[in-house]
């Protein structure tokens, strides 16, 4: 391996778009010419690295599940061994650029131990509650950025942006945070050019 990929972190709740936004970002990082190696968390199941298989836009063998059991924070956290095993695999395989290493579906508390990845984002699901960045879960605070996805849902379940807004702007005053919708292009590529900013791709 030429040199150490730089790796990726994607967190947060379950129905969150962690899955989603690796599809989204899968093509950006193509037209650059990045190589890209990707790692899924599942409970007791291997979902998510199958969909990113089926998916066309990765090479198959280059997306790799891993089963975390009952505590998904603990395999990002705590004892990610099995999660730094699968980024050596992949590494010495493919010699990537980006390594993204997607969390099982966890709660606000979840962080990514600083040995499995250099940068992480964290996202929220602004449908399930415009009061989420009030509660001050770890990874609304700790994340190098946070999403506060499907903004497009809002009108449909009475969350307000602007008191979602107010909220990240308080806990979050000199961290990164973008307000998000996958569906939109341009959202997608305002978080792509928010990594070209941030990491030496």
């Amino acid at each position: 391996m030429s040199n150490r990929p730089i790796r990726i972190g994607i967190g947060g709740p379950v129905g969150a778009g962690k899955t989603s936004l690796i599809e989204r970002l899968l093509p950006l990082m193509a037209a650059d010419d990045l190589r890209v190696v990707v790692i899924t968390n599942d409970l007791v199941t291997k979902e998510d690295a199958a969909r990113l298989r089926d998916s066309g836009l990765i090479d198959p063998d280059r997306v790799v599940g891993v089963e975390t059991g009952a505590c998904p924070h603990t395999a990002i956290r705590e004892d990610p061994s099995a999660n730094l095993g699968a980024v050596e695999r992949l590494s010495r395989l493919y010699d990537p650029d980006v390594v993204f290493v997607e969390s099982g579906g966890d709660n606000l508390a979840a962080t990514f131990s600083p040995d499995l990845v250099d940068y992480w984002i964290f996202l929220i699901d602004c449908a399930a509650g415009h009061d989420i960045p009030r509660k001050r879960g770890l990874g609304v605070l700790k994340a190098d950025l946070v999403l506060v996805n499907k903004v497009d849902l809002a009108p449909f379940v009475s969350a307000s942006i602007e008191v979602i807004t107010q909220g990240m702007e308080e806990i979050r005053p000199n961290k990164a945070w973008l307000l998000s919708s996958l569906l939109d292009k341009e959202d997608v590529q305002e978080i792509y050019d928010q990594l070209r900013q941030q990491l030496p791709f």
